[in-house]
C-alpha cells in the first residue's frame, strides 16, 4: 500500500487519479478548498481522507502536511494538482490577479513540495509528481499568464530533480493537452478584455476555448492511468505529456525552436570573448 497526498481532488484530474489509487488499494489524503467539497468525497470515497487546504495559504501547508503524517504515516507519492488559469492577454493581465494566480499555482505547489519532501528525502525514497501543462512548454496566446505560472514549474522542478535524484526521489512533470476537466470552465479565470487592438483575435480564441469545453479530447480517466503507470515504472519520467494533442504541440515547439537557434546561431556565438 502507497500513501498518496493529492492536491485539489474536488473534481477532474486529481478525483480520477485519487479513485484509481484507492481502487488498486492505496491510501489517498487529499485537499480540498471548501467543507461542502470535502464532505462530498468523503462521501463518494469513505476509504479516502479528505482536508481543508487553501495552498495559497502558505503558512496553513505545513501543519496541514505535518498532520497528515502524523496521523497517516509517510508520504510516498505528492501529486501537486491543485491549481487555475486565467484568459487574458498578457498587456491587459490585472496584476492582482497575477499575483493571486502565482501565489496558487508556484509558490502554494512549492510549499507542499518543500513541506512533504524532508520525511521523503530522510526516508530516501518517494516520487512528486506535478501537473504542468503542454501550456507549460508551449506558449499560447490567451494564456501568457498561466503558461508563465507553468513555465516556472517546469524549470523549478526540473531542477528538483537533479537535486533529489541522489536521494532516491522522483520528481516528475505533467503536461496535460485538453482535457475534460473543470480547467476551461469552472477552474478558468476569464479576464475582462478592454483594448480594442486586441478585440477582434481575443474574441475568436476565448470563442474557440469555450466551444471546445466538454468536447476536449482527453479522457481524464484514461490520463489517470498514465500517470499511475508512470508512478509503478521503474524508471519514473521526468516529463509526461499527456494526450495527442500534448505531444504535437510540445514536438512543434521544440522544432520551432531548433530553426530560430540554427538561424541565429552564429550571432549566439559571437559575444565570447576572442
Amino acid at each position: 500500500m502507497k500513501t498518496w497526498l493529492i492536491t485539489g481532488v474536488a473534481g477532474g484530474l486529481g478525483l480520477a487519479v485519487a479513485e484509481l489509487a484507492l481502487a488498486r488499494g492505496d491510501r489517498v489524503i487529499g485537499t480540498v478548498r471548501q467543507e461542502s467539497q470535502r464532505l462530498a468525497f468523503a462521501a463518494r470515497h469513505p476509504d479516502a481522507r479528505g482536508v481543508l487546504l487553501d495552498i495559497a495559504e502558505h503558512g496553513a501547508v505545513r501543519q496541514v502536511v505535518e498532520q497528515v503524517q502524523a496521523h497517516w504515516g509517510a508520504i510516498d507519492i505528492l501529486l501537486n494538482n491543485a491549481g487555475y488559469a486565467y484568459e487574458i492577454p498578457v498587456e491587459e493581465a490585472a496584476l492582482a490577479e497575477v499575483r493571486r494566480l502565482f501565489e496558487v499555482n508556484v509558490l502554494g505547489t512549492l510549499a507542499v513540495t518543500q513541506a512533504v519532501l524532508p520525511l521523503m528525502r530522510a526516508r530516501r525514497a518517494g516520487h512528486i509528481l506535478t501537473v504542468s501543462s503542454v501550456g507549460g512548454l508551449v506558449p499560447l496566446p490567451g494564456l501568457g499568464i498561466y503558461n508563465g505560472s507553468k513555465f516556472a514549474l517546469e524549470g523549478m522542478f526540473a531542477a528538483l530533480a537533479r537535486e533529489v535524484a541522489e536521494f532516491g526521489v522522483k520528481v516528475t512533470l505533467v503536461e496535460p493537452g485538453m482535457m475534460r476537466t473543470g480547467w476551461d470552465g469552472r477552474s478558468m479565470l476569464r479576464g475582462e478584455q478592454r483594448l480594442a487592438d486586441y478585440a477582434a483575435p481575443f474574441a475568436a480564441i476565448r470563442q474557440a476555448r469555450l466551444a471546445r469545453h466538454g468536447k476536449q479530447p482527453g479522457d481524464p480517466h484514461k490520463a489517470a492511468l498514465a500517470i499511475l503507470a508512470a508512478v509503478d515504472a521503474p524508471l519514473a519520467p521526468a516529463h509526461l505529456l499527456l494526450g495527442r494533442d500534448a505531444l504535437a504541440y510540445a514536438q512543434f515547439r521544440n522544432d520551432e525552436l531548433a530553426r530560430e537557434f540554427r538561424l541565429w546561431s552564429a550571432l549566439s556565438k559571437s559575444v565570447h570573448v576572442e
